[in-house]
């Protein structure tokens, strides 16, 4: 378990450093090369939802502090269920992937929790930490910093695919971050051992 809460650890700490390395030096759309064009740092913002949505609740805005309660909600639960599979003894590399994924979920709730108000907004000028005038945004309301982006194909598809004929397509277009890194990493593992992972213990 210890390595378990070692690997969590580090994988915040990393993610929490390089979040606030790209608010403190970069602004919104800005990018450089590290590997020719196809591995780019690209400064980019999200809600946390897919495809950007915000959720519009009898008029309010609420979707964002829906989505921020929520993952407090799932963080406590993959901690109680990161607890309950020790218990049982469940094989190591399960727990250290579960954990992966609880250790994502921090770093990134961190980002709705905390952002808001401890930064300015990065939008056509760098960051402020702490501003006199008070955050971008409110207490739950930050947005999620993301800066891995790999345009490593490109090109347009054919002329004889129904509705997408001819369109340009960028392959990989979404832009991550490290914390999505280790909950993606995390679930395939799980995904991929699971008979290994619950075979020798057909209680959990």
């Amino acid at each position: 378990m210890k390595k378990t809460i070692s690997i969590i650890f580090i994988i915040v700490i990393l993610d929490q450093i390089l979040k606030i390395w790209i608010k403190l030096n970069m602004s919104i759309g800005q990018e450089f090369s590290i590997i020719d064009n196809w591995f780019i740092i690209h400064f980019t913002e999200n809600n946390g939802m897919a495809f950007g949505m915000e959720l519009d609740l009898f008029g309010l805005k609420s979707g964002k502090l829906i989505l921020s309660v929520f993952r407090i909600i799932a963080i406590c639960g993959i901690a109680w269920f990161l607890y309950d599979l020790k218990k049982k003894n469940a094989p190591s590399s399960l727990l250290i992937s579960i954990g992966m994924i609880m250790a994502g979920a921090m770093g990134n709730i961190i980002d709705s929790v905390f952002y808001g108000k401890i930064f300015s907004d990065s939008f056509h000028n760098i960051a402020e930490f702490m501003p006199k005038n008070g955050g971008y945004s409110d207490f739950l309301h930050g947005k999620v910093v993301d800066m891995f982006y790999f345009p490593i194909l490109k090109g347009s598809f054919p002329s004889w695919i129904p509705f997408w004929g001819n369109e340009n397509f960028i392959f990989f277009r979404p832009v991550f971050n490290i914390a999505d890194s280790a909950i993606t990493l995390g679930v395939l593992n799980i995904l991929i051992f699971q008979n290994k992972f619950f075979k020798k213990n057909q209680e959990l």
